[in-house]
């Protein structure tokens, strides 16, 4: 990954001559939820909403098809587990009747009913301002320890060339330091290609450390360069539910040219307390050199590798009055021209993030050595951490059908 400066975050992606490889599952006796979340009246699949036990820490997200996997620790003695979602109802469902085969578990969506405001709609860079005041108050003061459960994958056109995930554990800086989070690779395992890649191989570089950028409250310089507002136009789009409290929507856009692009995207501010509670952005793709400059680390000569599209995603969960990182999700659309050798093609690359527990007592830093860093790359490293008896235990993401299809065929062509 490139060096930051002071108002972008960057992904370093390197292009080179091929590689990739395999994973297995395990089982163990923690009570396993198996789910699906639709909408009550129209049976619409809802995709990344934050699943979480209460007081506890413990949580997941749900997939682009609305999949999830919770698995909770007996000894907790939980009754319930709390499902939250913009503009749904956050919903209880009792763990010892969720318990078996996959599940459907429906969520009614709630009207929203305006109170009266005491920041006028039409001053939204206001309405900012204050969120932004208020980071001391609404966010951790101490340093935590998270873990969580990370996962990346490269596809070419529709044919997946790598996919990697990992347990991570986190020591997550207070939000009141300049100090850096740490990750440590816990457990991890990887895919190999379905398919082997045409001429070029991609690979992310820097991994869950880009993901921590993307933490927009606590790298206000770093990510959408919200440490200077005047970058940035702001208009108030409405009013949505999240976690039964009313927030703001904020729409932002780039108000200055700069040497690197800025970003277009929505901020969630929370009405009751000013907390940012989610933010959507996509970078300005309208200087395709410009913007490619942001990604590309390293390529052979002649190639042309431009983001056709881009979308970042960060949510925060309150717990005791506090918000702590949920979830963070990029994806990434690339073209990719080589004219010299008449080859074209189409790449995504995602990664994503989701907080699975948190504990903030006897918080000690990781060893040096021990330090995920940002010039690795995951999919290479993650090898290094592969345990087939680990992964009973868990809280992950369920893998979308066509992941889990392709790791099934790849275990199916190794066993041959």
């Amino acid at each position: 990954m490139k060096t930051m400066n002071q108002n972008l975050i960057r992904i370093g992606i390197i292009l080179m001559f091929f590689a990739a490889y395999s994973t297995t599952l395990a089982q163990n006796t923690f009570v396993t939820i198996n789910g699906q979340l639709k909408d009550a009246k129209t049976g619409d699949k809802i995709k990344y909403a934050t699943i979480t036990v209460p007081n506890t820490g413990i949580g997941t997200v749900s997939n682009s098809e609305g999949e999830f996997i919770l698995k909770v620790n007996t000894s907790l003695n939980a009754e319930y587990f709390e499902v939250s979602h913009l503009s749904y109802s956050t919903t209880k469902f009792r763990i010892s009747e969720a318990t078996g085969k996959e599940k459907i578990f429906l969520l009614e969506s709630q009207p929203i009913q305006l109170k009266e405001l005491s920041v006028l709609p039409a001053d939204a860079r206001g309405i900012v301002e204050m969120a932004l005041d208020k980071i001391k108050k609404n966010y951790s003061e101490a340093p935590n320890m998270m873990t969580g459960f990370y996962r990346e994958s490269i596809r070419q056109r529709r044919d997946y060339l790598s996919i990697s995930e990992a347990v991570i554990d986190i020591w997550k800086a207070p939000y009141t330091t300049r100090q850096d989070d740490q990750v440590r690779i816990f457990k991890g395992r990887k895919g190999a290609n379905v398919k082997k890649a045409d001429t070029i191989m991609v690979q992310l570089q820097g991994g869950p450390n880009v993901l921590m950028l993307i933490d927009i409250v606590k790298h206000t310089d770093l990510s959408i360069a919200l440490d200077n507002l005047d970058n940035y136009r702001f208009e108030f789009e409405s009013v949505v539910n999240i976690d039964n409290k009313l927030n703001w929507i904020i729409n932002f856009a780039p108000n200055v040219i700069k040497e690197e692009p800025l970003y277009f995207g929505k901020l969630y501010i929370s009405q009751d307390n000013m907390a940012i509670t989610r933010a959507e952005f996509s970078l300005d793709l309208r200087d395709e050199d410009k913007a490619s400059h942001v990604f590309i680390q390293k390529k052979p000569l002649g190639v042309h590798f431009m983001p056709t599209s881009t979308s970042y995603l960060v949510t925060y969960k309150e717990q005791n009055g506090k918000y702590y990182l949920s979830y963070v999700r990029v994806d990434l659309k690339f073209r990719c021209d080589w004219k010299k050798r008449l080859f074209k093609n189409s790449y995504t690359l995602m990664s994503e993030m989701a907080i699975t527990d948190r504990k903030a007592e006897n918080i000690v830093k990781f060893a040096n050595q021990e330090v995920f860093k940002s010039n690795m790359i995951f999919e290479e490293k993650v090898q290094d951490f592969t345990d087939t008896n680990f992964w009973g235990e868990n809280n992950i993401i369920e893998p979308d059908n066509s992941i889990e299809n392709a790791i099934k065929k790849l275990a199916k062509k190794m066993k041959n």
